[in-house]
This record gives C-alpha cells, structure tokens and sequence, in this order.
C-alpha cells in the first residue's frame, strides 16, 4: 500500500459534522489496513486534552488520533484558540500557550503568516509518518472577507494537495443554496481540489434524495458521495461547546439527577460524557436554582475563566445555592471547579483578571494561586483508598493547597486534590470519571446501585466501530480511495 495524498473535509458553515465524519473515516481507514492520523491547522475550543508529551491539543483530535489507534500530538493540531473572555483567546501553539489576543487581532495581524508556516510545518512532519492523513477545516470555506488570512480551509488544503470533500448538513435547511452558493464562490484553483459533496444528518428514508442529489451533481458538477442519516445511537465526544445546546437541562424524576453547573466558560465537558450512557442516570447542565437543588450531585466543572466563572455564579446568587447543599449531597468540583470550592483565588501576573484575590465558596480551607505556566500532563493515580491506578490529564494554570490529611489522590507519590471523607471532593483531572472505579465510588456513596456495563473505553471502541461501518454504508469510500490514490 502506497503513498496516499491528504483527505480534507471542509464545511459550508459550523456544526455540519466535520470532526464526527472525520473520526468514522479514520476509523474506517484503520480497519481497511491504512496507517492513518487526524489533522486540523487551527481550532477554537474550550474542550482540549494533554499528549503523551505534554502538549495541548483540541480534543476532537485526541479523539480522532484514538480512532486513528495512535497516540495524539500536538502536530495533529498546531493552533488552538481556547476563548477566555467575550472578545480574547487564549493562543495555544504547538501545544504550548504563547499569549493572549482579540479575535480582531488574531484575524487581522500579521502574526497568521507565522502560524500558517508552523501548521504546514506539524503537517509535513505527521505527513512523514502516516497515510493517508484525514485533514478537518474549520468553520464555512466562503468566509471571502477572512479567507486571504486563511490558514485552516483551501490554502491548508494546497498547501497539502488534499482530496476535499464539502460537508452540508440538510438539517437545518437551505442545503442546495448553501453547497451550491459554498461552491461557486471558490477561486478556481479551489474548485481544482474538490472531489465530491457529503450530506449529513438526514432524517427519514435517504433514498427520497435521490433526485437532490443529482439536482446537486447538476449545479456543481461534483459527485455527491453520500448522505448520512441522523445516527443518535452513535456516540461521539464532541469538538466544541455548541452540542451543549442539546443537552438535558433539567432534573428527571425517579433517575439519579447529576447537575453540571453551565459556566459561562466551562471546558472540557466531555469529562461527564460517560453518565450519558448509564441507564437510570440523568446528566444535565443547568444554572437553574431549583433545578442544582434537586440533584442528587452538583458538579463544578473546569473553566476557561475560573475567577470571572465564580464571579458570575455570585452574581447570580448560585453560590448560596451551592452552599445551601453542603453536607446534603455531593458536590464535586473539576479544574476550575476544585479552584473554587477552596477558600480564595489569587491570580499575581493578571492571567485572567485584574482583581488580585477573590474569595473562594470555602468548602475547603486551601488557595489557589494562579501561575504564569500552564501545566498540560497525562497522569497516572490512586483515587481515595483504591489500590488500582487510574488514567487522567491536567490542564490547568495554577496551584492549590493540599490541606493535611484531606487529598483526593496520589499522582506519583504525592498528595492531590480535596475530600472532606464524607460527601465532597475536587481535583485537577480531567477525565476522572472515565475510570469505573470513580463512578462506582461515586454511586455507592450516595447510596445508589448501577447496573453494571462496559467500560468507557470499550463503550467508545466499540463506537468508533459503529461510526466506520456507518460511513461505510453510507459513503462511496472507494470513490475516495481512488482519489487519494491518484498521486
């Protein structure tokens, strides 16, 4: 098997399924024999994760790379935006923060021809070691007043000579305006590229497209390769916070009701994505008074922001409510969450605000100080009193006090995190919960008992199989392997 040019999906607008389509490919291509890896030159998002090496990447190419069945790298995302305030974001590259900067600033500066040269550079060196390479743009490929300064969509797509593919989801209406308008505002060294057109998230029987799809072939003169039914069932953690908008929001009666308190800047929430598939168990994310009162646990999850966060949670009077619960239910606080149950919040060199100090929710009797250096690392710990180790990732800038004899863990010898010994905990992993033995813990503490199903790790193999034999039924894959054979 041969050297295989780049696939490329790109989009008409956001949310059409790029990163979903992409992780069933590069399933697909490693079930079918190919040596695959996931790319994309820049990314916005709060979800991200820690490599093997300590880097940070979004962690919808953490996710890919697992489909992939090989370890991330900061190569596989080289530019990654992570927003941290209403017009400011975080600048992560090569796996490592380099500053600050307004949206105005990141897409008009200078600065992007620098960044283009380090995401082609993380291409040709992934390009070195894997084929094919499964490549994701960003966002619609006809944003004309933005695309000169490009550096994720067609100019990442030349310079890697990809096969592109246009992605429309006809769920949310106007798919023959917004491929046919996507197509004919390409340059026509763009049109060059483009090899087909994917339809995602179809509801109902697809063969009713039929006459759409040669409608499409008509007005574009590319094929169209497939169109993927709506796959519930199939489950994926997401790229970005806007799936959160389909989430439960409230309480259910006769379940066990988690609550995840919806910060304004809450990252990383696929670290609770493994309570969405436990029957009885009714995860939620709310601000909702009533509702954090009739959960049988409140989760304070990471942040972007963890002082404008708690801020906003006393703005809101939240912080009474949370409180209010202490020793009634537990409370669990993650990243950004555990800063705040402590009792205060210094931030010395204005990484996220010019407070200075801000007084903490008091859970616990320990400060946090806020750091210049962001620590990005892939752990292996004891959880409480158990015996077996654990898997989980930091991201976090900052440090807490430990107090004596109230740690969570034990992360190379050394104390971590906060438990009370009764109801309340909180800790800087990420990814706690993908570990059986701290949903069992969790459950058995509030005296419920759960049915006992797969592992987390063997539910999301298992659906990256499902995903690969989705695309497969539903895409002209050979079509594609034609394509990127045709070096």
């Amino acid at each position: 098997m041969g050297k295989q040019r780049p696939i490329m999906l790109v989009g008409t607008g956001s949310d059409v399924g790029k990163s979903w389509i992409v992780t069933g490919i590069c399933r697909w291509l490693k079930n079918n024999g190919y040596n695959p890896a996931p790319f994309k030159a820049q990314n916005m998002s709060l979800n991200s994760f820690a490599t093997p090496t300590g880097h940070e990447i979004g962690r919808a190419q953490a996710v890919q790379a697992e489909a992939c069945g090989i370890s991330c790298s900061f190569e596989m995302n080289p530019i990654l935006l992570k927003p941290s305030s209403q017009n400011k974001s975080q600048v992560v590259l090569n796996g490592k923060p380099v500053g600050s900067q307004t949206a105005r600033e990141y897409f008009l500066g200078e600065d992007k021809k620098h960044l283009f040269e380090e995401a082609k550079k993380g291409f040709r060196q992934l390009d070195s070691q894997f084929s094919p390479i499964v490549m994701e743009g960003a966002g619609s490929i006809s944003e004309l007043n933005l695309k000169h300064r490009d550096i994720v969509n067609m100019r990442m797509a030349k310079a890697a000579n990809a096969c592109v593919y246009l992605v429309a989801d006809i769920d949310r209406g106007g798919v023959f305006a917004s491929v046919y308008g996507s197509i004919a505002l390409l340059e026509n060294w763009e049109r060059d590229l483009m090899k087909g057109i994917i339809i995602n998230k179809f509801r109902g029987d697809a063969s009713l497209f039929e006459e759409g799809k040669k409608i499409l072939e008509e007005l574009t003169s590319l094929p169209v390769l497939g169109v993927l039914p709506f796959a519930k069932d199939i489950h994926i953690e997401e790229e970005d916070s806007v799936a959160l908008g389909v989430r439960n929001k409230q309480p259910v009666e006769g379940e066990v009701n988690i609550a995840v308190v919806h910060l304004n800047y809450l990252s990383n929430y696929t670290d609770f994505q493994t309570f969405e598939h436990r029957k009885g168990v009714n995860l939620f994310y709310t601000r909702n008074a009533k509702y954090l009162e009739q959960a049988d646990v409140i989760i304070l999850p990471g942040t972007k922001n963890t002082i404008a966060d708690l801020e906003a949670l006393k703005l809101d009077g939240l912080d009474r409510v949370i409180l209010s619960q202490f020793r009634k239910k537990t409370i669990i606080g993650i990243c950004g969450g555990y800063q705040m149950m402590g009792s205060e919040i210094s931030d010395p060199y204005q990484v996220e605000s010019d407070l200075g100090t801000i007084e903490g929710l008091g859970i616990f009797n320990g400060k946090t100080v806020l750091s210049s250096e962001k620590q990005t690392v892939q752990t292996s710990f004891l959880f409480k009193e158990h015996s077996s180790l654990c898997q989980g990732y930091e991201i976090h800038m900052g440090e807490t006090e430990i107090q004596a004899n109230k740690s969570l863990n034990v992360v190379n010898g050394k104390q971590e995190g906060f438990f009370n010994g009764e109801n309340c905990w909180g800790t800087y992993i990420h990814g706690i919960f993908d570990n059986d033995i701290v949903v069992k813990d969790l459950f058995e503490s509030i005296g419920v008992s759960i049915e006992e199903t797969e592992s987390y790790k063997e539910l999301k193999e298992r659906n990256y199989d499902r995903l690969a034999e989705h695309i497969a039924e539903h895409i002209d894959m050979n079509a594609i392997i034609k394509d990127i054979e045709e070096c």
